[in-house]
């Protein structure tokens, strides 16, 4: 897995329409599926008072990617290990 922290804005579009303004945390490979994903939030804060965060696929070879859609529960358990790792980091600092 290769992992590589960003911090680029980018713009998706909700269910209606709306323009909603994300900042990337980061992208990685994962050599368990072979897909590349992009982590990102859109800064809201859910009801427990943390920062949403989400996930997507994405081909990083294309200029302007198109995000698509986590399809299975073994990319769910990658990409949550990969956040629980990351969790676990940051509160030994």
């Amino acid at each position: 897995m290769q992992e590589k922290n960003i911090n680029n804005e980018f713009e998706v579009f909700n269910d209606l329409g709306e323009r909603i303004k994300c900042n990337a945390l980061f992208t990685f490979e994962s050599d368990e599926t072979g897909k590349n994903y992009i982590v990102y939030t859109d800064n809201t804060i859910d009801d427990n008072g943390n920062k949403k965060v989400y996930a997507s696929t994405f081909d990083p070879k294309e200029e302007n990617p198109i995000l698509g859609s986590i399809e299975t529960d073994e990319e769910w358990k990658v990409i949550e290990n990969i956040l629980n790792k990351l969790q676990e980091k940051r509160e030994e600092k």
